[in-house]
């Protein structure tokens, strides 16, 4: 299996982490991104600007008739998700992969009711991207994807033909032993540093001096690691102290994607994260006070910039 053809769906702060270099690889004619409306309109006219480059994508909307793609690669939002699955159906062919980079735990699920676990891979991303009006900025060096099978103590023909195309066109790749348990790993990690930074509207660099923010994350990230035991996914206290490097070389300013969807009147991600907390939690009899919190806060700070608040 080689591939030839990608399509790009999602071009915000996950998806410009790819699209600047399969781009250059692959040519203008086989790297597509999939838009539709406004924002297609806006994507061909403005492009998106990263590190300072300007760069204009092969823009294609979902119901053209183009040649179906060997990798479809999902950067879109939880919020997007429903129709992201419905836009990629004419890039669907007998042999195209998909990998799902967001965030959360059950996007590949979602995806594979759909077109099957034949075309699913698991995948996420470690990055910190701050992006804003089209315009983002990130240090290369400190993002990576992640993607697998579910095991891969053996790779597959069809992850090794993924690595050959990151390897490729230069794209940072880890692949995982066990990819369920790296993207609860990051799933903790999100709960605890993104939905603390949310609703207290602190960046990342509180982190590195705050002993107050530190103690509300790690609880957090226990909640996660509770739910995650009782489901058989091994993670534990060595997983939090493996964070903390990570967490204290972030840059001081940079905020986490929950944050910035608030500070930009966005809806968040929040049913993904502390929805889906709280919601395995009472299934599985498990207490999750952090993240009821954590949900119903951000849930009034979504109502807030909604003007639910404004005075009549």
């Amino acid at each position: 299996m080689e591939i030839k053809k990608v399509t790009l769906i999602g071009l915000g702060a996950m998806g410009v982490f790819f699209a600047p270099k399969l781009s250059e690889y692959l040519g203008k004619e086989n790297f597509r991104v999939l838009a539709d409306g406004e924002r297609k309109v806006r994507l061909q006219n403005k492009g998106v600007t990263v590190n300072g480059i300007t760069y204009k994508f092969n823009i294609i909307s979902p119901q053209a008739k183009e040649d179906t793609a060997d990798l479809i690669i999902m950067a879109v939002k939880d919020t997007g998700l429903n129709q992201a699955i419905l836009d990629i159906q004419n890039q669907v062919g007998p042999h195209t992969q998909i990998l799902c980079v967001m965030n959360g735990v059950d996007s590949e699920e979602k995806i594979a009711a759909v077109y099957g676990w034949e075309h699913v891979m698991y995948s996420y991303m470690r990055v910190s991207i701050v992006m804003k009006d089209g315009m983002a900025d990130y240090n290369p060096e400190l993002g990576k994807v992640y993607f697998g099978e579910s095991k891969n103590k053996e790779l597959t023909d069809r992850v090794k033909a993924v690595k050959g195309l990151f390897e490729a066109s230069n794209i940072a790749y880890s692949i995982e032993k066990d990819m369920i348990r790296g993207m609860w790993f990051k799933f903790m990690c999100n709960i605890g540093e993104n939905l603390t930074c949310a609703m207290l509207g602190i960046p990342f660099g509180a982190y590195q001096v705050s002993d107050h923010a530190n103690a509300i994350r790690r609880k957090a990230m226990w909640e996660v690691i509770t739910i995650a035991n009782r489901l058989g996914i091994d993670l534990g206290e060595e997983d939090i102290k493996h964070q903390e490097l990570t967490i204290q070389n972030l840059p001081f300013a940079n905020k986490p994607s929950s944050l910035q969807d608030l500070d930009n009147g966005r809806m968040t991600e929040i049913e993904m994260f502390a929805g889906k907390v709280v919601k395995l939690g009472e299934e599985l009899g498990i207490e999750t006070p952090l993240n009821w919190v954590f949900y119903h806060g951000i849930k009034v700070c979504e109502e807030k910039f909604q003007g639910k608040f404004n005075k009549k």
